[in-house]
């Protein structure tokens, strides 16, 4: 059995406490539980039990007395705090992977403070680089009427999708009060959303939308938003009457599988270029090291590669020669600078050659120890 993560996102007043609690009631009704996490610290109540719930470890309040914060920065903060225990919490629901087909998580109503946090970054990672996981982007259908706040909503998603780089399903929320077959249509024919703007425009007067330069600007995000609805899932749903639930887990199987097949290959290549290039640094910083130390192999100059004549000549054999050996030549060396050695160093006066070796060995062994002697003496008397 493999265990799989929704992320609920979504702007103020969506709806996304109520869609968890349809969405845990949905998944009840077919006998199966799902492993529920809250990560709002600033929530009253919330009406579904929670596995892990982020107030049973931050108290926001005391977080903006502590802090002298204001209700954004405190929300902040306290994600902060509980990113630091993430590992914590994955072990658990990791524990859950034999029980538990789904692990849902409700966010924050306020959305920056998850999606463009730090703390919010790690949690999405940690989550992602452990289970086969799902952004499910919560829309309130009802306000999103006007093409020009769905395009701002829409832009707001894309972002996000860019921002997560995991697989996205757009819910359009309480159908109930307004299909969203509008939406869908939006999404899918270009014509069809110029026309809605125009008559957007035509109802509500000049506002500034017909000026050339607005025009041209909704327009060209029209136009850049279809590569990004080509690739999304929409589902309608109503978290008043649980409809369209069922099509929304028919979703999340269906991104579970492009998580499997696309998303985690990529983040896998990512993974290991990122551990490569911390092999690499690790390596030039060792070598950094070995040569401020002395350590390193004298690295060969330029001027090396042409030491000789034979190395840069270029003839029948290509600079190469045979050696004396090969044609068979013996050869003695000679051994300057000692009188006692005369001629060519041979047999007989090899024991000469090794006595002088021994004397200059205990000469230096005599120089090195006064020396350390010295240094020793002079740094005990400083």
């Amino acid at each position: 059995m493999s265990l799989s993560t929704v992320i609920c996102i979504g702007m103020a007043g969506s709806g996304k406490t109520t869609f968890m609690q349809r969405l845990n009631s949905h998944i009840r009704s077919k006998k199966e539980v799902p492993y529920v996490i809250n990560l709002d610290p600033a929530v009253l109540n919330v009406p579904y039990g929670a596995n892990i719930d982020i107030r049973d470890s931050i108290k926001y309040k005391k977080v903006m007395e502590n802090y002298q914060l204001g209700p954004n920065g405190a929300i902040v903060t306290s994600l902060n705090l509980f990113s630091t225990k993430i590992d914590q919490v994955i072990k658990l629901v990791e524990k859950k992977r034999e029980t538990h087909d789904l692990c849902i998580i409700d966010t924050p109503g306020q959305i920056e403070c998850f999606v463009w946090s730090a703390s919010g970054a790690i949690i999405t990672e940690s989550f992602a680089s452990t289970f086969p996981t799902v952004i499910a982007y919560i829309v309130d259908t009802p306000r999103n009427t006007s093409p020009t706040t769905f395009m701002s909503n829409m832009l707001y998603a894309c972002s996000i999708l860019y921002k997560t780089e995991l697989p996205m399903i757009i819910v359009f929320n309480k159908t109930d009060v307004k299909k969203a077959d509008f939406a869908k249509e939006w999404m899918t024919d270009f014509e069809a959303f110029q026309q809605a703007i125009r008559e957007d425009q035509d109802a509500n007067g000049d506002f500034g939308m017909g000026s050339g330069y607005m025009s041209s600007l909704i327009n060209s995000m029209s136009l850049m938003l279809e590569e990004f609805y080509s690739t999304m899932d929409v589902v309608g749903v109503s978290s008043y009457t649980g409809e369209g639930f069922d099509d929304f887990l028919d979703a999340v199987d269906k991104k579970v599988d492009e998580y499997e097949e696309y998303y985690k290959v990529q983040r896998e290549k990512i993974l290991k270029e990122k551990e490569e290039k911390e092999k690499a640094k690790k390596e030039k910083s060792l070598n950094g090291l070995m040569s401020d130390l002395g350590l390193d192999d004298k690295k060969k100059t330029d001027d090396d590669s042409a030491d000789v004549v034979s190395d840069i000549e270029e003839g029948e054999n290509d600079g190469f020669v045979d050696r004396d050996e090969d044609e068979g030549v013996e050869r003695e060396y000679t051994f300057a600078g000692d009188e006692r050695i005369k001629g060519e160093v041979n047999e007989s006066n090899e024991p000469l050659l090794q006595k002088r070796y021994q004397e200059a060995f205990e000469q230096v062994s005599k120089t090195a120890s006064s020396e350390t002697a010295e240094n020793i003496a002079r740094y005990v008397r400083q």
